[in-house]
């Protein structure tokens, strides 16, 4: 199983690069004129949202800063531990909501530390891969297009967060658990 995850990985972004310019050209598209207008309004929309990035920042900071995710670990170790979820993947699981480059951040400290083939490597790319922003989407997202009725949306992308880490746990347990 693990050479046919190779071939995937190996060739996933290269025909993707190749497919979508081909099917543009095919369909008379102007694909580079597209992709610059496309961002040039990816650059306006960074300008609108730079207010809603700030804000999210500073209050991942403080979460981190405060110790409250230290004290979130310790509260639900005792509980992931039955599960057999390692320790170590927690705090990237608790920041994955809240900030994709503070997550990034842990997931590249887990990778120098334990290895990008090592189990605890693999399962945190996973988890990196399988969980979203949530708070970050709600933020910012939601905050630009004036949205301000989040309830259901935030319970809705954590429960999605949660179930993607989870399933990260059980495929990364039965895939890799014995290489």
């Amino acid at each position: 199983m693990l050479p046919i995850l190779e071939l995937i990985s190996t060739w996933t972004i290269p025909l993707l690069l190749l497919t979508i310019p081909t099917i543009g050209i095919v369909k008379r598209v102007p694909v580079y004129e597209s992709f610059v207008d496309g961002a040039k309004e990816g650059f306006n929309t960074a300008i609108c949202i730079i207010p809603y990035l700030v804000a999210m920042f500073v209050a991942l900071k403080v979460f981190q800063q405060s110790g409250a995710m230290d004290t979130m670990i310790h509260l639900i170790q005792p509980l992931t531990a039955r599960f057999g979820i390692p320790q170590e993947v927690l705090p990237l699981a608790l920041i994955r909501p809240l900030s994709g480059s503070g997550a990034l951040a842990l997931l590249s400290n887990m990778l120098e530390t334990y290895g990008p083939d090592s189990f605890l490597g693999r399962l945190a790319s996973t988890v990196q891969g399988s969980t979203e922003t949530t708070f970050y989407v709600v933020t910012v997202y939601f905050g630009a297009a004036g949205i301000h009725k989040i309830r259901h949306a935030l319970v809705a992308g954590l429960s999605a967060d949660l179930a993607g880490f989870l399933a990260a746990v059980y495929v990364v347990y039965r895939v890799f658990a014995n290489s």
